[in-house]
């Protein structure tokens, strides 16, 4: 994994230099030197870095290849689109995204009455809303709000009673109607994790059947001319193009029918989302077989071969990709606060002054002897020697002092070996690499910072800030610290993270889990009742860098009140059990209760890092 596979993942946003990892942008600072100055300020725990010029990149990037296809297909329709908020709902994200994308007028799409909420109250003038998912009367009548509040805005039926609702709200009320949307159930379907969102089994969308008795529904209530928009959606995170391809034919041709069928003003297909991100380290296991130029060319060639060959007037394209405009703007950046083989360090050694059973002297003189020519022999002979002071041990020949100088120069043994040889590894080398595994507690929580890692499996690429001059050769699993088996990224051989062999007593350790911007902070749990970590934005200049926007993690009181606690009656009942606590003296009680008080103003991260 050359580089921690960032010239696989990072779409050259991030670069290395001088051994650290910086933003590839302006003034091109490290994200260790961001991390400093955070810590400066006695800060603690993981911290999530929102860089929104990456926002700007994608939303640019997206916006200039369908423009760049539409040109050269000489496509007669616009592009459109709209970032799903159930991608991110968080307050930074949303201003980053909106700001960002005002230029292009890039509009929100909601699936609740709190997103429709937040849509209205966000959305920048003249951009698009559209509203999916189920919808009840009120869902359905803030609807016609946002158009009598002058929001572009298309609610998109998933059934006919939708529709009936629809019809049922026009009638009671002199509201501005909305645009309406259909949404198709197709017979494509897409790949991977998500591909459930697609096919005639998918949640969402109206069959062959339903389309035709929505379109008799809106005739015969004088409501066709508000049909805009024809929607389908076959999954997020779409690993292959071949099914979009599939459903663009399909969808086109029921958007071809349906202008045949008299409804005259309907302009618009939207494509859904499922526009991936790169999200692996690996060349043998990339995310995506297609690039977004292909992504656009695709859409834009095969709606326009569709709408000539039925002479139809080309659609206007709208996408909800939201995972490929936000995803690389979060970093989340935890210390790492223990290796859990520090206790072989040659340190740690303790050999007796009246003499040390002859194999462990033995290995005393491996140690010191190995060289680049004689190292593979030398660990082969101290392997030999582990087995037997192992057995000499079970049958009560030495004793647990001699033991652990055996583990401890074994170990070293083994890791000078592996130094020695990293330029050309042996096979038998790499075996021991990995069984030499260490163990790396990071500072966060997975549940909290990366559930989609526990729930589905889904990776995040992973390197260190720093060190990058020299070659990480540690086997790495990652241990975070709920009190949980399953909050843990084990290591995997087909997917291997190797990380470096630190001594944190003299230097902190900062480990970077990127492209997590999109879900995991609306999915994140408060398992073990941790929270969303520090939040800071990240604007960088020409010249530096301004870290604004800080969000601070919830106190311990703050996310038990959260929760339904009662905060003060918590707080009050610790200082009284306290207070009349014997055995310490009054100063020592007042000393305790300031503790006290500092504690449970904090939020529920370790503090032992410097």
């Amino acid at each position: 994994m050359k580089n921690f596979g960032l010239d696989i993942w990072s779409n050259k946003n991030f670069i290395i230099e001088d051994g650290q990892i910086k933003l590839n942008y302006k003034s091109m600072p490290s994200l260790l030197q961001i991390t400093e100055q955070i810590r400066s300020q006695d800060i603690r725990g993981p911290i999530l870095l929102r860089f929104p010029h990456l926002i700007k990149k994608q939303i640019r990037g997206l916006y200039s290849y369908f423009d760049k296809a539409i040109k050269i297909n000489n496509y007669q329709g616009s592009f459109n689109a709209v970032f799903p908020l159930k991608v991110n709902q968080f307050p930074h994200a949303i201003e980053a995204v909106t700001s960002q994308g005002a230029q292009y007028n890039y509009g929100l799409e909601a699936g609740s009455k709190a997103e429709l909420i937040l849509a209205m109250s966000k959305t920048p003038n003249g951009a698009n809303i559209t509203v999916n998912g189920f919808k009840d009367k009120e869902m359905i009548t803030l609807g016609f709000i946002a158009a009598q509040s002058g929001h572009n805005i298309t609610l998109t039926i998933e059934g006919l009673g939708e529709l009936e609702t629809i019809i049922e709200v026009a009638n009671e009320c002199s509201l501005k109607i909305p645009n309406i949307g259909i949404r198709v159930r197709l017979h494509s379907v897409g790949s991977g994790t998500w591909a459930k969102s697609g096919g005639m089994d998918a949640k969402f969308g109206l069959t062959a059947t339903e389309i035709i008795e929505a379109i008799k529904l809106l005739k015969s209530t004088n409501l066709l001319q508000y049909l805009s928009m024809v929607h389908f959606h076959i999954g997020s995170q779409m690993a292959d193009i071949a099914p979009l391809k599939r459903a663009l034919r399909e969808a086109g041709n029921i958007y071809a029918e349906l202008r045949r069928m008299g409804a005259n003003e309907l302009n618009s297909i939207n494509i859904g989302g499922g526009l991936a991100v790169e999200y692996d380290q690996h060349t043998h296991s990339t995310s995506r077989n297609y690039s977004i130029d292909e992504f656009s060319s695709s859409v834009v060639f095969l709606l326009g071969e569709i709408m000539d060959a039925k002479d139809v007037k080309h659609p206007n394209i709208f996408t909800e990709s939201g995972r490929f405009i936000v995803a690389s703007h979060a970093v989340l950046i935890t210390p790492v606060l223990e290796l859990f083989t520090q206790d072989y360090q040659e340190k740690l050694l303790n050999l007796k002054e009246n003499g040390n059973p002859p194999l462990i002297e033995e290995l005393i003189e491996l140690n010191k002897l190995l060289s680049n020519q004689n190292c593979i022999e030398y660990l082969h002979d101290a392997l030999d020697h582990m087995e037997s002071l192992l057995t000499l041990f079970d049958l009560g020949y030495i004793d647990l002092q001699d033991r652990s100088n055996a583990e401890i120069l074994v170990h070293n043994i083994i890791k000078k070996a592996l130094y020695l040889k990293s330029a050309n590894p042996t096979d038998e080398l790499e075996q021991l690499q990995v069984k030499l595994q260490e163990r790396y507690l990071i500072n966060a929580s997975i549940f909290q910072s990366l559930p989609d890692y526990w729930g589905l499996g889904q990776h995040f690429p992973v390197m260190p800030l720093h060190h990058l001059n020299s070659t990480p050769l540690r086997a790495a699993s990652l241990w975070d610290i709920t009190c949980d088996s399953d909050g843990e990224i084990g290591f995997n051989p087909e997917k291997p993270l190797y990380l470096h062999d630190v001594n944190l007593d003299e230097e902190d350790y900062f480990l970077g889990f990127f492209n997590v911007g999109a879900y995991q902070e609306t999915l994140g749990m408060n398992h073990n009742l941790f929270t969303h970590p520090h939040e800071y934005t990240v604007n960088i200049n020409d010249t530096n860098f301004e870290i604004v926007n800080e969000v601070e993690s919830k106190s311990i009181l703050n996310i038990l009140k959260s929760i339904g606690y009662d905060k003060e009656k918590i707080l009050n009942k610790l200082k009284t059990d306290l207070s009349s606590s014997d055995f310490i003296t009054q100063k020592e009680k007042d000393d305790t209760l300031a503790k006290l008080e500092t504690f449970v103003q904090q939020n529920g991260y370790l503090r032992t890092t410097n």
